[in-house]
């Protein structure tokens, strides 16, 4: 009784299991080489999940798919790459040689294996659904982040271009991103902007993270309609013609010190104590509205006297606070 029991359970647990079905494109154990027939040492073969440019698909050394292997996997130096293995379905390959120029590049390429048995084909994704490359998302923490990097303007770029921030190959697609979308007094590569971004980033140039440190996203103000007037010139600052329809134009300042043209129309107290004046009349007179008049001593003196009004300040001319309240985090972006 015992025995079925446990062969029971054995038979449940092998049902409940999840059953992982695999394949393997054509491209592994294969030699790559450039159009002079030479190996292409180095080169580096990225899989993508379909439907993306940039979200890297799981790989693995075993059927089973128990043990993974980086991603992009690196050709040896006979420009062979190694045996690999991942679910059914489709994927997206990308090779580039050792500097980053692409070799070939197919949206969509159909896993070789097996179709049937428990377990079953490989779901679709849903690419709305997926993080993509340029795509920003924000942590309340300062943790690093595998496929991102931070908007802390510092530089990506090759694995020899010296970059500050991410000296990658994975960093090629937001290189190729950013040059494209944003201009170099934005997202500024080193030595000027040659041809393309890909040429550039082959090239081992670097370029310049956009910088969100101690800054909150705001719409523009057309976002693809006409604009709502909201945003005015004056509240961009990064100069460089940069208006408020401008994408990455930046603005505001978290302290102001007001100005006399912006202070509000208002009125001065005065404190007057209350005072009088006095005087002394002499010999002679002095000619009045309706005759003369006649002084018993012969002259005539006016007396001066200080009043003891004040006019009173108030202020202090100290930069005031403009920040709403806030919660401190990291902005990232997907490579």
């Amino acid at each position: 009784m015992k025995r079925i029991l446990l062969l029971a359970s054995l038979l449940l647990g092998l049902w409940a299991a999840p059953l992982r079905a695999q394949g393997t494109i054509t491209i592994a154990l294969a030699q790559s080489v450039d159009i002079n027939g030479r190996p292409l040492a180095g080169c580096l073969l990225y899989l993508y999940v379909v439907g993306t440019v940039a979200t890297l698909q799981p790989v693995f050394s075993d059927p089973a798919l128990t043990l993974q292997l980086p991603n992009p996997l690196s050709c040896d130096q006979t420009g062979r790459l190694p045996m690999f293995y991942v679910a059914s379905g489709s994927i997206h390959p990308r090779l580039t040689d050792a500097s980053g120029v692409v070799v070939f590049d197919y949206p969509s390429m159909l896993v070789i294996g097996p179709s049937g048995g428990g377990g079953g084909g490989g779901g679709t994704v849903d690419p709305t659904a997926i993080a993509s490359t340029g795509d920003i998302k924000f942590r309340a923490t300062s943790e690093t982040l595998t496929g991102w990097v931070k908007l802390n303007g510092q530089t990506i770029g090759s694995a020899t271009s010296g970059a500050t921030g991410r000296a990658n190959a994975d960093t090629q697609n937001l290189f190729v991103y950013l040059w494209g979308n944003c201009p170099n007094a934005h997202c500024a590569v080193s030595g000027g902007r040659g041809a393309t971004g890909l040429a550039d980033f082959s090239a081992n140039k670097t370029i310049t993270l956009l910088d969100w440190r101690s800054r909150s996203p705001v719409g523009l103000d057309d976002m693809g309609s006409s604009p709502a007037g909201i945003l005015q010139s004056s509240n961009v600052t990064s100069g460089g013609g940069d208006g408020p329809t401008t994408p990455n134009a930046t603005g505001g300042e978290a302290n102001h010190t007001l100005t006399v043209a912006e202070l509000a129309a208002h009125t001065h107290t005065i404190t007057d104590p209350g005072h009088t004046h006095s005087g002394s009349v002499g010999s002679g007179g002095f000619l009045a509205a309706a005759g003369s008049f006649g002084a018993p001593n012969g002259n005539f003196a006016i007396g001066t006297s200080t009043t003891g009004i004040t006019i009173n300040n108030t202020g202090s001319g100290t930069a005031h606070n403009n920040m709403i309240p806030f919660s401190l985090g990291t902005w990232f972006i997907k490579l």
